[in-house]
């Protein structure tokens, strides 16, 4: 099939990769412009422009889908398909209408529960113990299309939003492919949403970020583990210097100490008393201006008293 790809971030690499190893003809791909990135502001690609340009596929880059060139140019390229997959831009009715199978995305939830556009991070957010990814047909309203087919995957005690992430890539291009496939000999199945269901993902923000230890162990570590790589959950427990958490344990024991008081500090970890009474211990954190570490490693250098 003759299909025009669209997609960024390293999520979308995985079904891109997968539409070049089914054989399909990926006529163009569409992904965001170069942005300066670290402190040299040197202008990066997007995973997904590196792996097309490995391959000597096609790439645009438009600053804009609705001022008419990009109509033309995707008319120019006649996709028989379009399949997005975590580009970052809304594309208008008449790009969606051009392809004679329709345009599809790649959506890392079991819709019509978390559309928008951090539904995997609001998956573990809000405790969620499964997910998955939905391959739908797009629509005018934001991830409310037909959906085509649905893979599910538990989502693991420990797991955080970017090992998850990783997971659901891989997930997501499996199913894209049975999905393009099904397009292909006319057996597609198109299942509507039932709106009634629906729940938003909507985007995250530093404001999410400092940990509120009168909350439950369960609810903090969900924080925690949603929250990376970013902005990822801050804390300033720890002798008073604000840092950021990549890793916690709920330990399940109970403890009297009051919340966001240290409880115990050791080669396991640092573990803080948490409003429900039990204890949560910190396995990996961020120092400011320091580097990602264990928390055992941290306390190498800064031994704490409880």
């Amino acid at each position: 099939m003759r299909i025009l790809f669209m997609g960024t971030p390293e999520f979308a690499v995985s079904s891109l990769r997968r539409m070049v190893e089914d054989g399909h003809t990926v006529c163009g791909v569409f992904t965001q412009p170069d942005k300066p990135k670290n402190r040299g502001h040197k202008l990066a690609f997007s995973p997904v422009k590196e792996y097309a340009l490995s391959e000597n596929l096609p790439v645009y880059q438009p600053l804009k889908l609705r001022d008419g060139g990009a109509l033309e140019l995707v008319r120019e390229l006649a996709p028989e398909l379009i399949v997005v997959a975590a580009y970052g831009k809304l594309l208008p009715e008449d790009i969606l209408n051009v392809p004679p199978c329709g345009s599809i995305n790649v959506h890392s939830s079991l819709l019509p529960k978390y559309r928008g556009a951090a539904p995997i991070n609001w998956a573990i957010l809000n405790g969620e113990t499964e997910t998955g990814v939905s391959i739908m047909y797009m629509a005018k309203e934001l991830d409310a299309g037909d959906v085509i087919l649905q893979k599910s995957t538990p989502i693991g005690a420990e797991e955080d939003a970017q090992s998850l992430t990783a997971r659901l890539a891989e997930i997501g291009a499996e199913a894209l492919s049975e999905a393009v496939a099904a397009l292909a000999n006319g057996t597609a199945s198109r299942t509507p949403q039932d709106g009634s269901r629906q729940t938003y993902a909507s985007m995250l923000s530093r404001e999410m970020s400092p940990v509120d230890w009168s909350r439950s162990a369960h609810e903090i570590a969900c924080q925690v583990r949603g929250l990376v790589p970013w902005p990822c959950a801050s804390t300033n427990v720890i002798g008073g210097e604000m840092m950021k958490l990549y890793a916690v344990r709920e330990t399940g024991e109970r403890t009297a100490a009051r919340p966001g008081a240290i409880a115990a500090a050791g080669k396991q970890g640092i573990d803080v008393a948490c409003g429900d009474g039990r204890l949560l211990r910190i396995l990996e954190l961020q120092a400011q201006g320091g580097k990602r570490m264990t928390a055992a490693a941290y306390l190498l250098g800064h031994p704490i008293q409880c």
